[in-house]
């Protein structure tokens, strides 16, 4: 029996299933270190008091007129160089230190990166920036879209923390990570794989910068100094960030019905080590399973998690093949999880080295 002619009214042959694969991977700081006994000097703090609350030793700042496209432009640079081409179809910024409000950073560190014509816009999502980045990368692969994607999540919250807050100036550091993602196949290594995304607006006033944007300049009235700065109601956050990472992490394990001892590596975002801690007991996972490098490089917001995979890809701490679990929480509030299956990178170089990627 003859198979039946095709017709122009019927749909067009499904396309083979496609999946974001991780291809690149590198990370970056200015070089420029502040350390706890550093600003114990012009802040009523010590280094043992930081350390003890936060987990935090030093952290990385930009240098006097450095932006965010900057960092990101050198992450980028190395994550391309990983993968030994220089091509992306749509570059992706994670921030919530934008060069401007106005235009997005994302089309001047495409263009820096010699992929001017390139798809390139920014995602204002602060600490989960860079999970809802790889969602909405894999969601351009996926649909065709785009073959090869940067994405970069960068922040300079040096540039936006006030100096002299205390609660808040030992805990932010400046730094940009950044990966490369191809189509491919979901059963390969470095296939993206589940995701839970979440927000909840009406926790919008416990992480914010309350100046600057429409609602402020078009209300009236003086607009006090410390509005322009990063603020955060930090016992509330703890809170939330706890519960919304926990919970997240769980409804990913359960969509791709694994339980937390399937998990090789748990990178969770680098908020302080105390939350780190708890959402990885929460979980049931050991410590050992946890990816930490906030004692070095402090929260980097959308930059956090990218920066935490170079540490351990440079450290060959994670393995090909090993199952890796990311989550994250942040501002508005948002929250989100990802599992990928970990690819066989060339060795890159750490993040704080001024190098490229390294022989293998």
């Amino acid at each position: 029996m003859s198979a039946r002619p095709f017709s122009p009214y019927d749909p067009p042959p499904a396309p083979p299933e496609r999946s974001a694969v991780l291809c690149g991977l590198a990370g970056w700081v200015p070089p420029n270190v502040v350390t706890n006994e550093e600003l114990s000097q012009r802040l009523d703090t010590s280094h043992d008091w930081i350390r003890t609350r936060t987990g935090i030793n030093q952290r990385h700042v930009a240098e006097p007129g450095q932006a965010t496209s900057d960092l990101a432009v050198e992450a980028g640079r190395r994550a391309l160089l990983s993968t030994g081409t220089q091509t992306a179809d749509a570059v992706i910024v994670a921030t919530t230190s934008p060069d401007r409000s106005c235009p997005a950073t994302a089309p001047l560190v495409a263009d820096r990166l010699g992929l001017t014509g390139a798809a390139a816009f920014d995602i204002s999502a602060v600490c989960t920036g860079f999970v809802y980045g790889l969602a909405t990368a894999a969601g351009l692969i996926a649909a065709g879209v785009a073959e090869r994607v940067l994405l970069i999540g960068a922040d300079t919250y040096s540039t936006i923390v006030d100096p002299q807050d205390r609660a808040n100036a030992i805990i932010f550091g400046d730094g940009a990570g950044a990966v490369v993602l191809r189509a491919g196949r979901p059963d390969e290594p470095g296939a993206v794989g589940h995701f839970d995304l979440g927000s909840d607006g009406t926790g919008e006033e416990l992480i914010m910068v309350a100046a600057g944007g429409s609602r402020q300049r078009s209300a009236p009235g003086e607009v006090s100094p410390r509005d322009h700065h990063f603020s955060m109601r930090g016992k509330e956050v703890y809170r939330h960030a706890v519960t919304r990472m926990t919970a997240s992490a769980r409804t990913t394990l359960a969509l791709a019905d694994y339980k937390a001892e399937d998990i090789d590596h748990f990178v969770p975002h680098q908020a302080n080590l105390r939350i780190l801690r708890s959402v990885a007991e929460d979980l049931g996972l050991p410590p050992e399973r946890c990816v930490s490098n906030v004692g070095s490089v402090g929260n980097t917001g959308a930059a956090s998690i990218p920066l935490a995979l170079a540490d351990a890809a440079s450290d060959q701490t994670i393995q090909p093949g090993e199952r890796v679990l990311l989550t994250a929480f942040g501002g508005g509030l948002t929250w989100g999880s990802c599992l990928l299956s970990w690819p066989d990178l060339p060795r890159i170089s750490h993040p704080y080295d001024k190098g490229g990627v390294l022989a293998s």
